[in-house]
């Protein structure tokens, strides 16, 4: 029951981004909609996966909350305005990407499962998609994180009190 109610949330959220008319309220939709999908990952046992979308989006709303309040003209972005552009053009594409990758889900021929499901989910999953080189990317990942930080320490050398 839980699956399908992060369900409904999640394209409930995702066609609200696309209905509401300001920035401030396609933020939440996209923020809600993000947080139903990170649920859901949760809810069927990939636990890091879900964590990770749940924290990246969070942490994706905060920065877009941040610019909106620095570059827009109306800082709580309330005002009205259109979020599409092309509307029948938008609608016309969107149907037709819908209909080919719905056809594609009933004329792809899916594997059946062989064997049991893997003790560690995330693993399996990491295996999968990196294949060997899963630990390769882990340490990437680390020394790009440092990267960045070294990098804004080094921009801001004075801190934040330099004049």
């Amino acid at each position: 029951m839980l699956f399908w109610v992060l369900s409904l949330v999640a394209v409930a959220g995702g066609v609200a981004v696309f209905v509401v008319d300001s920035m401030a309220r396609a933020t939440f939709a996209l923020l809600a909609s993000l947080l139903a999908v990170g649920g859901t990952l949760l809810l069927v046992g990939l636990r890091y996966l879900g964590v990770l979308v749940v924290l990246m989006m969070v942490m994706e709303m905060l920065i877009m909350a941040v610019f909106m309040i620095m570059y827009m003209m109306n800082p709580g972005g309330l005002t009205p305005m259109t979020m599409v552009h092309n509307q029948r053009g938008a609608i016309a594409i969107a149907a037709s990407v819908f209909v080919l990758l719905s056809a594609g889900v009933f004329v792809t021929p899916w594997p059946r499962r062989q064997g049991p499901p893997p003790a560690d989910p995330t693993h399996a999953l990491g295996l999968a998609i990196m294949g060997q080189q899963t630990l390769v990317m882990m340490v990437i990942g680390v020394a790009i994180l440092a990267t960045m930080i070294s990098t804004v320490v080094l921009a801001t050398h004075r801190g934040r009190y330099d004049r």
